[in-house]
């Protein structure tokens, strides 16, 4: 299987207009604005720990023979690989800063436009991709297209879950099954309850629990998915101090502070472990 990742982020989309304000959510809200002389903020993530592969016997479990056909599995299993690095570079790790207020406009698509949306899920060979990707807070007028999931295994049933996490627990946000008859459910509601302290966002299926997704919640544009040589960029970023984070599920997390100069590029490197 591996990690597919579409990197560098998933678009915000809206079939409306949005004043800044609601753009994001909390008592601090985002404000978007024309960004004049920005910087950018790029480089890489490493990750030196070890490898998290998970073995799946699939013929143990629903839909063993459907299962099955996953291009990765050999003789009935496969190995959900957790940690995706080359040459040491992490893929998939989540790069974002943290205490910005105002700068660039959230990416918009419109809704009428099929595969448009922020953040898009897909359910096929019974596993779900992207593995790991990033989600947003719905704004108040705001009524689908947020958070969608797709399946692509007709004949068989998935039951989408989505969680927020906390520590060591877990809320229910939403419970959508999936079918032949209903091959895209559509969460957008169900994020609208998402606080600034709110981070970690896990999708499970509830008829098959080894497909397993996980994104990080983020609060601007400020964000990008690590491809698959560990590398990132921030554009159009304003001049100023800002924390940049790295976060990955299973690798961890380090937050940095980076200073932005007027039209240069500055260079960082984190280390997970």
């Amino acid at each position: 299987m591996g990690i597919r990742l579409l990197a560098g982020g998933f678009a915000f989309a809206l079939a409306f207009n949005l004043s800044p304000m609601d753009a994001s959510a909390g008592k601090s809200r985002y404000i978007e604005e024309e960004v004049v002389n920005g910087g950018s903020i790029s480089g890489v993530v490493n990750y030196d720990g070890p490898l998290k592969d998970v073995r799946i016997d699939l013929m143990k479990e629903k839909n063993g023979e459907t299962c099955s056909k996953h291009p990765e599995a050999e003789d009935g299993v496969r190995f959900d690989h957790k940690i995706m690095r080359s040459g040491g570079l992490l893929q998939n790790a989540v790069v974002f800063i943290e205490n910005i207020e105002r700068g660039k406009a959230w990416e918009k698509k419109d809704h009428a436009v099929e595969g448009s949306g922020f953040t898009q899920f897909h359910f096929k060979n019974c596993d779900i991709f992207p593995k790991i990707s990033v989600i947003r807070k719905t704004a108040k007028k705001e009524k689908a297209g947020n958070l969608t999931v797709t399946t692509h295994d007709g004949g068989v049933l998935h039951n989408p879950i989505g969680y927020l996490v906390s520590g060591a627990s877990r809320r229910v946000l939403f419970n959508k099954p999936l079918s032949s008859e209903v091959l895209t459910a559509d969460a957008t509601k169900s994020l609208k309850r998402f606080k600034r302290k709110d981070k970690h966002f896990f999708l499970q299926c509830g008829q098959h629990n080894y497909m397993e997704a996980e994104a990080r919640i983020v609060w601007n544009p400020y964000y990008f998915v690590t491809d698959a040589s560990g590398r990132f960029k921030l554009n159009q970023v304003p001049p100023g101090k800002y924390k940049v984070t790295a976060w990955h599920p299973y690798a961890g997390e380090r937050t940095q502070n980076i200073t932005v100069s007027k039209g240069n590029e500055t260079k960082a490197r984190f280390e997970l472990e």
